[in-house]
């Protein structure tokens, strides 16, 4: 019987699990023997500058590829600073394995430096923990993953110390077998009768998807069922690409406020495919109308108690109920067309000026024909980037819509760059959110990502700048000094470039899609028109 070490088993079962490489800034214990076992099992490592990078990088691996994503981090300050990637794994729903140097029983006993319960700290935000020393670490290594698929899906936590991840294990794992590629259990068919007969009666139903319908399976039900329906279809940030933006029954973003409300005003029904409330605003749910509710699991807290709930696989039980259902709606295509073009006018950047973050993202995206993966950070600017760039496949925008973090685009988008070089990646960030992780703009040159990353460069935290005015407080502790963005970018090693104006702008975009690698463009605007984009998305 072939025996390996513990580390060797974890990281082989990853590999065959299908995860195509692993993140993280390594320390000098167990996170060495990974990162020789990954490479031996053609999963190389990616260097990162900061382990929260790291772990987001990991985490949006997973959601590109439906596979587990890995990082590892040293113990101490390493784990601690991880700790909003795995925030974000958690919240936005990312089976993700993060593995931590551990302290020895022995050491344990006599050190207190950089030492502290790792366990405990990451216990609210992890699905499961092991320190992989039981007799059979091949079983703790399963339990771990199926936890990790388990809705909600998630991160999973290992401390490993090097005398675990050297020992010997006789242990075998199949790691394609651990992969589930339609998580939740099987539908209940009274449920989904109870679904069925409300649809079956409503004539004015719409649809809205949300993250948990992205997988295959559940985003052909979803499309399948819109168009024997004939009605719109709306989707959350991170269920971009479920319908298509092109697809004729599109209706728009679904956040909850009140930019949608007045086309779903015209529903008699909602029916959520696989909506999440993480997903959701933190506002009341403000529609009146019943909700069939098809879900991975039953949630609890929810915004609204549906009329009815069918929990398991979402694509099975979209199937299921559409195959009870007969075709159409009183919904006509053409009014669907006129009612997304005017939410699309409500939504739009008010003012003037030419250069704003609205002609920001439709002249990348038309500059770049859409092929990219988009990746987006947290803060005002991402208003006109989910609104404005045209997604037409599942996953393929990479948005924090459960922890709302900053600082995402850029590590998502090299971690984008590096799965399809040859689609690339745009980042679109915020100045705040690339000032936390600017230092990933160096792993970008390091592993030469086809990365096109794009600042919204205001010199303030403009979102909440535009909620400290609100509330009719004077300006204080929410704008920046200005800084060179394409400055710093250079300095790093990138292409890069500054737009003050629409020209320089799009001279810009000339030369940064005439080539490949790292680039960065620093685009300046006036920011004033956020408070009514704002006002109109959310009320």
């Amino acid at each position: 019987m072939t025996e390996q070490t513990v580390a060797q088993l974890l990281m082989k079962t990853l590999a065959e699990a299908g995860c195509p490489r692993g993140f993280g800034v390594p320390g000098g214990g167990s996170s060495l023997d990974l990162i020789a076992a990954g490479e031996a099992n053609r999963m190389p490592f990616i260097l990162t500058r900061t382990e929260a990078g790291g772990i987001m990088m990991a985490a949006a691996t997973a959601e590109m590829t439906g596979a587990p994503g890995f990082a590892l981090t040293t113990k101490g300050p390493g784990t601690a600073n991880g700790a909003n990637g795995v925030a974000y794994a958690s919240l936005d729903r990312a089976p993700t394995v993060v593995a931590t140097d551990g302290f020895s029983p022995a050491i344990s006993a006599y050190v207190t430096h950089q030492y502290f319960d790792q366990k405990t700290m990451y216990a609210p935000v992890v699905k499961g923990h092991s320190l992989l020393t039981g007799d059979h670490p091949g079983a703790e290594i399963t339990a771990l993953l199926q936890a990790a698929y388990t809705p909600p899906l998630g991160p999973v936590h290992v401390e490993l110390t090097t005398p675990a991840g050297k020992r010997v294990t006789s242990d075998q794992l199949d790691g394609a077998a651990l992969r589930i590629a339609e998580p939740g259990e099987a539908p209940e068919g009274g449920a989904i009768a109870r679904a069925t007969e409300l649809l079956a009666r409503a004539r004015r139903p719409v649809v809205v998807a949300g993250v948990d319908a992205r997988s295959p399976a559940a985003a052909a039900a979803t499309l399948k069922l819109l168009e024997k329906l004939g009605c719109p279809g709306f989707v959350t940030y991170k269920a971009k690409g479920v319908i298509p933006d092109t697809h004729p029954l599109y209706g728009g973003i679904f956040t909850g406020g009140v930019a949608e409300k007045a086309i779903i005003d015209k529903a008699d029904l909602i029916v959520l495919a696989g909506l999440d409330p993480v997903e959701l605003i933190l506002q009341p749910w403000p529609h009146a109308q019943p909700v069939v509710d098809l879900a991975l699991r039953e949630w609890d807290p929810h915004y609204t108690t549906p009329e009815a709930r069918v929990t398991g696989r979402i694509g099975e039980m979209i199937d299921e109920v559409a195959e009870g259902l007969s075709a159409g709606s009183d919904w006509q295509q053409s009014g669907i067309a006129e009612d997304r073009a005017a939410m699309r006018r409500r939504i739009a950047f008010p003012g003037n000026e030419p250069l704003n973050p609205q002609s920001i993202v439709e002249r990348v995206w038309s500059a770049t024909g859409g092929i990219p993966r988009v990746t987006v950070d947290a803060g005002a600017h991402m208003f006109s980037a989910t609104a404005f760039w045209e997604v037409a496949r599942p996953n393929d925008i990479l948005i924090s819509n459960g922890l709302a973090t900053m600082a995402l685009a850029l590590p998502a988008g090299i971690a984008a760059a590096l799965q399809d070089p040859q689609r690339g990646a745009v980042a679109l960030t915020g100045d705040g959110g690339l000032m936390m992780c600017a230092g990933e703009l160096a792993t970008a040159v390091q592993y030469n990502a086809n990365l096109l990353v794009v600042v919204f460069n205001d010199s303030a935290l403009s979102l909440i700048d535009m909620k400290q005015r609100s509330r009719q407080m004077d300006r204080s502790g929410v704008a920046f000094a200005g800084t060179d963005f394409a400055a710093v970018a250079r300095g790093f090693g990138l292409q890069a470039w500054k737009a003050e104006t629409i020209a320089e702008y799009n001279a810009a975009l000339d030369a940064a899609t005439a080539t490949t690698g790292p680039r960065l463009i620093d685009a300046r605007f006036d920011p004033s028109g956020y408070a009514g984009q704002l006002k109109a998305m959310r009320g």
